[in-house]
């Protein structure tokens, strides 16, 4: 069964953030700067992780908190770059 993007992002944030954490245990709702600590280098990473297990780039204009908020922003900018 193929994993859902939710399923990736939380993967691929566990493992590029060395999160110490499942990560089935990362809430989709919640902040990931106020809730699991990402900051502004953290987010750069997550940029990069995106753009290589989903193939799309990334433009600069795009790089808005709002985009990197929740695991489910997340999954909805990586949907909307996907087409």
């Amino acid at each position: 069964m193929p994993q859902s993007i939710k399923d990736r992002i939380k993967k691929m944030m566990v493992e590029r953030l060395f999160l110490n954490i499942d990560p089935r245990e990362i809430a989709e709702d919640k902040s990931l700067i106020d809730h699991y600590g990402v900051d502004s280098l953290n987010l750069l990473e997550l940029v990069v992780g995106i753009e290589e297990e989903f193939g799309v780039a990334i433009d600069d204009n795009e790089f808005r908190v709002k985009n990197f908020e929740t695991v489910n922003a997340l999954a909805d900018f990586v949907k909307s770059k996907m087409g």
